[in-house]
């Protein structure tokens, strides 16, 4: 006698996984100056300092490379927001100056930004 077993699986996912912030960037220059990303680039959140890490970068090396400025700008892929985040500032933390920072980026309900440096 053959008898079959169904387990029932619940898969569950972490939302915190599954969400990503999108911060598209635009250099505002005459196109001749190069740029690139330091991993230590973050979104820091008011009240809370929660920092949602860089995951991935588009159209803009990763330092220690450089990306020249074609006008088209370059977007950079975060880790999701906390749900009760309003505000938050991108943060490139680097040892020399010259950084990447916009402070009081106001919180939208699509996690899509763009910002100008």
């Amino acid at each position: 006698m053959e008898v079959e077993v169904e387990e029932k699986v619940e898969i569950k996912t972490l939302e915190s996984e599954e969400r990503q912030t999108i911060v598209h960037c635009q250099c505002t220059s005459d196109g001749s100056e190069a740029y690139r990303i330091w991993p230590s680039t973050y979104l820091i959140e008011h009240g809370s300092d929660k920092r949602a890490k860089l995951l991935t970068a588009y159209n803009i090396s990763f330092a220690p490379q450089w990306t020249l400025n074609d006008g088209r700008g370059f977007t950079l892929i975060f880790e999701g927001l906390s749900k009760g985040c309003k505000s938050f500032d991108l943060i490139e933390m680097i040892p020399q100056a010259g950084g990447f920072e916009v402070f009081n980026i106001q919180r939208n309900n699509t996690d899509v930004y763009h910002v100008k440096f």
